[in-house]
């Protein structure tokens, strides 16, 4: 085959496709096409993808991935972390079932029907892949798949960063297509490092290959103490100080409570005043502040109306952007017939400075008032 065979260019909206692999996108199309949102599993710390889950032999681990997915599957919090309830498939690969009925009666006595256990499974590139493929067509719901141990998985013995990083990677490749998140359960080290994420064991090869990491230090050996460092590509760097308690890793800290994303409900109740607008994001930024008065960056609300698209939608606004003389033009249209919400107001905590904004006209779920005895910031019930 000759060179310009294999090698060609079609161009595509917003960017070039360079012989079978390589497409080029130019800048424009990314900042400005919607693009699917990613929804959380775990907030903040779990989102479809690879993860590793590390520590010291016998220090709880598999207590900790089998409560991760019993929280999945209930649609209940995870360390004091909302969940998204969904399917979920545990490979308990080091257990009989026996032990595993054990395990399951100590954390609860009632059977969950997104919860599903395997003993056994193939190695990676000798048929793991192709069986999860098909959990996933008999379990269509299926957010989470927990694999323990790494070890039980691996069909190369070597340890070194290209054998490690080519394993995982089949794995990353997988939790991508199947859009879901792909839990590994695996060892640290013995020997002590200031930074934890160097102690899992192996190469860095596993770390690089990963979307997110969770290692669990104990303070000593039979504690019940420890601490669970997570950082990753889409989640947050924390550390979460555990104790084990009920056979169950429970949380001592306090955990920041989830505020809300309010910038949809903004950008609505913008346009239920103003119905249309059209202009650059500086002026948009101006007419939010006279509306609410706060301030807004241009790029941070392009940025927020090109993620929320979708969302918006919902609310009966239509967003577009558009280049006109060399500058970008963001145009908005509110419809009523296409709210969800029928033109109820629902960022109540702005007072407006137009003084549309009443009671009788605010969606009313979100304006529930507090028992008065615990001071908030007016987004939560108790506030």
């Amino acid at each position: 085959m000759h060179f310009a065979e294999r090698f060609f260019a079609v161009k595509i909206k917003g960017g070039i496709v360079i012989g079978n692999e390589l497409t080029i996108y130019n800048s424009e199309y990314i900042m400005t096409t919607p693009l699917e949102k990613q929804e959380y599993i775990i907030y903040k710390m779990m989102y479809p993808g690879l993860y590793i889950l590390a520590g010291a032999p016998k220090i709880g681990k598999s207590w900790l991935a089998l409560d991760l997915c019993m929280s999945v599957a209930n649609g209940e919090q995870f360390l004091k972390h909302d969940t998204n309830i969904g399917q979920v498939l545990y490979l308990s690969l080091e257990d009989n079932l026996l032990r595993l009925q054990n395990r399951i009666y100590e954390l609860t006595d009632e059977p969950c029907e997104n919860l599903n256990f395997a003993i056994e499974a193939q190695s990676i590139g000798n048929g793991l892949e192709e069986e999860l493929e098909k959990s996933k067509q008999e379990l269509p719901d299926l957010k989470v798949i927990v694999i323990d141990t790494l070890q039980k998985v691996r069909c190369n013995t070597d340890v070194n960063y290209g054998s490690d990083y080519k394993e995982l990677s089949v794995l990353k490749a997988l939790a991508d297509k199947l859009k879901v998140a792909i839990l590994v359960v695996h060892h640290t080290r013995k020997c002590y490092d200031s930074d934890p994420f160097n102690m899992v064991s192996g190469s860095t090869g596993i770390i690089g290959s990963v979307d997110g990491i969770m290692v669990m230090i104990e303070e000593r050996r039979g504690s019940g103490k420890a601490k669970l460092h997570c950082a990753g590509r889409d989640i947050e760097h924390m550390e979460l100080c555990l104790e084990f308690s009920g056979h169950k890793w429970n949380v001592v800290d306090d955990v920041p409570e989830r505020q809300p994303d309010l910038f949809s409900f903004a950008i609505h109740d913008l346009m239920v005043d103003e119905k249309r607008f059209t202009g650059s994001a500086t002026e948009l930024c101006k007419l939010m502040y006279t509306h609410f008065g706060r301030e807004y960056a241009p790029n941070w609300i392009t940025r927020n109306l090109v993620q929320h698209t979708n969302e918006l939608k919902t609310y009966g606004v239509l967003f577009t952007a558009r280049r006109s003389h060399g500058a970008r033009i963001l145009d908005l249209i509110y419809d009523q017939s296409g709210d969800s919400k029928n033109g109820s107001l629902l960022w109540v905590e702005i007072a407006d400075h137009a003084g549309t904004r009443s009671s009788e006209n605010v969606y009313l779920p979100l304006f529930e008032a507090g028992d008065g005895k615990t001071e908030g910031d007016g987004i939560c019930d108790s506030g």
